[in-house]
């Protein structure tokens, strides 16, 4: 029996249902609060998203697009109350390494209090979106789109020649900013440059997650090294913002302005290691090619 040639059209729509089947499982827990689910809500809708962007020369113009501008705008709702969570785990961690002097569990409780805080304050964002009119739109024209795919025929394609493509230019993307990012000199842009090639290497890896059905072990490989690039590149961004954070507060005085300082420091300097990092990532990420699955 000839066995069936699986097309790039097959591949997008198996990663389109895996995120809607994500969605839809955690929404449930996302609703409870219960840990970690409002980041792996997030992270689908980004996956969702980066699906419908980069391959979005298989489906017609109007679903995909509309349905990536839903995906960010879900994603966007999300942020917020994740971005907290993440910031409290690294100020937290941080608080808890300090010196005997900075009195670490006195900090850790400030912190947690006012993490808690800025936590509650954007939560009622999240369950807004998930109860709003544009929140169930959203989600029915996922399922329709799931049901009936407006597939273009460039998306009969033999699927790894097409994902390998698509993975290698998605490398090429990031080598851009991840150079114009190196080659910035130091201050806000640069952090700005660094932001975006972070995106960019995110959107590669997940170029090779959809790949891994077809390419198998490859397409793996590629994940792995643009996920450590990416990594880094988290790593840096989480530090920046975690600075800002604790400048804010080391401004408004109080006892523990002297604290919040250090820790500030500390998170310059961890930012500082992971752009030292990011040269020496770049170049295995670059090394990896899908440039010759079957």
């Amino acid at each position: 029996m000839t066995k069936r040639v699986t097309t790039v059209g097959d591949a997008l729509l198996a990663r389109l249902a895996a995120q809607a089947e994500v969605l839809a499982a955690l929404e449930p827990a996302v609703r409870a609060d219960e840990p970690d689910a409002v980041h792996r809500m997030r992270v689908a809708c980004r996956r969702l998203r980066s699906a419908l962007r980069t391959y979005r020369r298989l489906l017609a113009a109007g679903p995909a697009r509309d349905l990536a501008t839903e995906a960010k705008w879900l994603g966007a709702a999300l942020g917020q109350a994740r971005d907290h969570e993440v910031l409290r785990e690294r100020l937290l961690a941080a608080a808890r390494e300090l010196p005997a002097e900075c009195e670490p569990q006195r900090t850790a409780e400030r912190l947690t209090a006012w993490s808690e805080r800025e936590y509650r304050r954007a939560w009622p964002e999240v369950v807004d979106a998930l109860d709003s009119p544009r929140h169930r739109a959203f989600t029915e024209a996922l399922d329709r789109l799931l049901a009936d795919p407006p597939l273009r025929g460039r998306a009969r394609r033999p699927a790894g020649p097409e994902l390998a493509r698509i993975a290698a230019r998605e490398q090429r993307r990031t080598a851009v900013r991840v150079r114009r990012a190196l080659a910035t000199g130091a201050g806000p842009e640069r952090d700005l440059a660094l932001h975006e090639a972070r995106k960019a290497a995110k959107r590669a890896r997940y170029a090779g997650e959809t790949a891994k059905p077809v390419a198998g072990r490859p397409a793996e490989r590629y994940t792995e090294r643009m996920k450590a690039v990416q990594d880094a590149l988290g790593e840096h961004q989480d530090a920046v913002v975690a600075a800002g954070a604790l400048h804010t507060l080391a401004e408004n005085g109080g006892p523990d302005a002297f604290v919040f300082g250090v820790l500030y420091g500390g998170q310059l300097a961890a930012a500082a290691r992971a752009r030292e990092e990011l040269p020496g990532a770049w170049a295995r990420a670059a090394k990896r090619k899908l440039s010759r699955l079957a």
